[in-house]
């Protein structure tokens, strides 16, 4: 359990954390395939999936002046094109239409996900510094902005402009610098084991897990200071008013 009497800052991650309730964005965008009847099965979409992720890392597709709804649209672009030059769609099934009702289905699901988190970091930030490390496209801010998060992390470590991913230690170090606050007075919150909890722990950091959903199946054997299911419990974690 994390006493949080020694907390003096807390590090947020964003994707899949703030914007998804600890739910992989893999399963987010999987569900939007099932509610749009795309007919490819779910290992074949993992395949799109880690196609348009990779792609979109190599390439600078993705401007810092772009939204979560333009970044949404480059990767189900990606996807959808991955699937009909693969042949598992047809030119018709790979229609326009079906690659933005997908980003769009996916925007919403942020929107709602970031409107019920937001109280809480509002809540957070009332009584700690935040910082947030995340691994991003280089749009983070301009993401933050569109949902109403910008001025609850005015410090912001991102992949994409420090040149470090998660992972890596070094990028929790860096929100660590940030924040000024010795590395076992900060508490971690991240839905990914192997990219925020590990990391944040090998660097002396606290650890909150938001466990959902993930890329893969669990090992049955991870562990944190403490583990969630909803991105609400860091109310009773932090001891936060109802009001």
């Amino acid at each position: 359990m994390i006493n949080i009497k020694t907390i003096q800052g807390i590090v947020f991650d964003y994707g899949g954390t703030i914007d998804s309730n600890g739910l992989h964005w893999a399963e987010v965008i999987w569900q939007a395939y099932q509610a749009e009847a795309v007919p490819v099965t779910k290992d074949v979409f993992r395949q799109a999936y880690v196609h348009a992720e990779r792609t979109m890392g190599q390439l600078p597709l993705v401007k810092p002046e772009h939204t979560f709804a333009d970044m949404m649209r480059i990767k189900t672009d990606l996807q959808i094109e991955w699937l009909r030059e693969n042949r598992y769609l047809s030119d018709m099934e790979a229609s326009r239409e079906l690659k933005r009702s997908l980003a769009g289905r996916c925007y919403i699901f942020a929107g709602r996900s970031t409107a019920a988190a937001r109280p809480v970091i509002e809540a957070l930030a009332d009584s700690y510094p935040l910082a947030m490390v995340s691994n991003f496209y280089g749009n983070l801010r301009t993401v933050l902005k569109d949902f109403r998060l910008d001025a609850y992390f005015p410090l912001l470590i991102e992949s994409a402009t420090v040149g470090v991913r998660k992972p890596d230690p070094q990028i929790f170090r860096l929100g660590i610098n940030a924040l000024k606050i010795p590395a076992a007075h900060i508490a971690v919150i991240g839905d990914s084991y192997d990219k925020d909890i590990v990391p944040a722990a090998a660097v002396g950091c606290r650890t909150v897990w938001l466990k959902n959903i993930g890329w893969k199946e669990y090992a049955g054997k991870e562990t944190a200071d403490a583990v969630i299911s909803d991105f609400s419990e860091l109310k009773t974690i932090f001891n936060l008013s109802s009001s």
